[in-house]
């Protein structure tokens, strides 16, 4: 099959009325149904009339190999029903991705570090928010790099999209550090950036179950809704986005598991909602087995793997809470983001009519934690049949070893001297200047010391000046 047309949607965010001029541009074009992408893109998942596409100005039709274009990724959906960052807002968000005005060639991220539904990494610029309001990380993963590399200073959140168009602009120098591409980006914009204090911490949750009708506060719901085939039928679609709009409901939200989410549907409403779910037959109670999987969309072969697998699962009363699982091929270009990945190999060239069969790699992250971005090979060249044993066998490891190399490397860290850090604290807004970090901001190199810059520095924050600072002794 062709490349199936997408639909690119900023942030994974849409109105009702976005989505139901979405369905009834698909009805026109003659589909039944819609899917999602793991962009939280939307996907017309088969073959249309071109010539059509006049007719729907307001929806830009993209082939991202053949277009360029890159949909931009966001934890918007993780707000207000996921542990989150306590400054980044539902509003926020979209202050934030409100800043793309562009078509972006790169895949861009805006995510919080304290959820687990939208993966951190899977993105070339990745904004990920830090301690300090309104402040990023971000980690950059340009198209020729193989290794994803913290830039040296935390982004405003009202810089991030000069500062992803900048990176856009300089990719034709081919960058290859980045301290070229820091160096670069400051030639060529003005920001308000800061120093980074210290590197990114990603706790660890277990991947958490997104389905069902679920309570937000005291008087409000979430619902997750969920089809294993991911083919989301057209009127069923419109109804809800009529209710959503009866409700006031402004917002429906994508994830990357080919799902979606509405938030903020009343209490009075809440019975109102089970019955219209119930007129369509929609099932919200799949097991934690099937929600998941990552798959190619519209791989019927990976789609067949799944409901393999998951039946043995079910069949020996296996959980999987908290991991999830992906499969893909050696050809593929997609950046891992499960626990565990099931990758296909490739089929060497055949004599004659002899069958060859298909093999299989298991790989999984570093802790079972896809953050590590470090990924063990556990087996190499298995068979189909060998599979569910051998990922049973992954699930209780993960299991026999859930928090045990955490508490060992605690207990490490508890081991080692104790040992004290001069830093130097602004007394107006408390940004650290760190001798061993140095200030990027300013051009001020790493282990440059506090006593030797000179007397007209000011805080790269708030630019206090250089007498305001304080020194801190910080126990370790």
């Amino acid at each position: 099959m062709k490349e199936p047309y997408r639909l690119m949607i900023n942030g994974g965010v849409l109105s009702p009325g976005e989505l139901k001029y979405i369905c009834e541009a698909a009805e026109f074009l003659g589909l039944d149904a819609i899917s999602f992408g793991s962009r939280q893109d939307i996907i017309f998942p088969e073959e249309i009339d071109e010539s059509k596409f006049s007719q729907f100005d307001k929806i830009q039709f993209v082939k991202p190999k053949s277009d360029g274009v890159e949909n931009i990724a966001s934890s918007y959906v993780s707000s207000e029903i996921l542990p989150s960052t306590s400054w980044l807002t539902g509003e926020r968000y979209l202050y934030v991705l409100e800043q793309f005005k562009h078509n972006p060639k790169l895949r861009i991220n805006v995510i919080d570090p304290k959820q687990r539904l939208v993966p951190l990494f899977t993105g070339n610029v990745n904004f990920i928010a830090s301690e300090y309001e309104d402040y990023w990380y971000l980690y950059l993963r340009l198209p020729d790099w193989k290794k994803t590399k913290m830039y040296p200073a935390l982004i405003y959140s009202w810089d991030m999209g000069k500062v992803e168009l900048a990176i856009e602009n300089i990719l034709i120098e081919e960058p290859e550090t980045i301290e070229t591409v820091f160096d670069l980006v400051s030639d060529a914009i003005d920001t308000n950036n800061r120093t980074v204090n210290k590197p990114l911490e990603v706790p660890f949750y277990p991947f958490p179950y997104y389905e069902g009708m679920n309570r937000i506060g005291t008087d409000r719901y979430w619902l997750g809704l969920y089809w294993r085939n991911n083919r989301y039928d057209i009127p069923f679609l419109k109804a809800m986005c009529d209710l959503c709009s009866e409700n006031k409901i402004g917002k429906i939200s994508i994830t990357p598991w080919k799902s979606f989410i509405v938030k903020g549907i009343p209490l009075h409403a809440k019975l109102q909602w089970e019955k219209f779910l119930g007129k369509f037959g929609i099932n919200v109670r799949h097991s934690m087995l099937e929600m998941n999987w990552h798959l190619p969309v519209n791989d019927k072969e990976a789609l067949n793997l799944k409901k393999y697998l998951v039946t043995n699962f079910d069949q020996n009363d296996i959980s999987t809470y908290g991991l999830t699982f992906g499969i893909t091929s050696y050809d593929s270009d997609t950046y891992n983001f499960t626990s565990i990945v099931i990758e296909k190999n490739k089929l060497p060239s055949s004599i004659g009519d002899f069958k060859i069969r298909d093999t299989y790699n298991l790989l999984y992250a570093k802790n079972f934690d896809p953050n590590t971005r470090k990924y063990i090979m556990h087996v190499q060249d298995v068979d189909k049949v060998e599979l569910p044993g051998l990922l049973m066998e992954l699930s209780q490891l993960y299991f026999k070893q859930l928090g045990t190399e955490r508490e060992e490397e605690k207990q490490l860290e508890l081991n080692k001297e104790t040992f004290k850090e001069a830093v130097y604290q602004c007394k107006e807004c408390l940004t650290i200047y760190n001798e061993i970090y140095g200030d990027v901001t300013q051009n001020i190199a790493p282990n440059t010391t506090f006593e030797s810059l000179s007397e007209t520095y000011e805080c790269s924050l708030c630019e206090a000046p250089k007498s305001s600072f304080e020194k801190k002794i910080l126990i370790k």
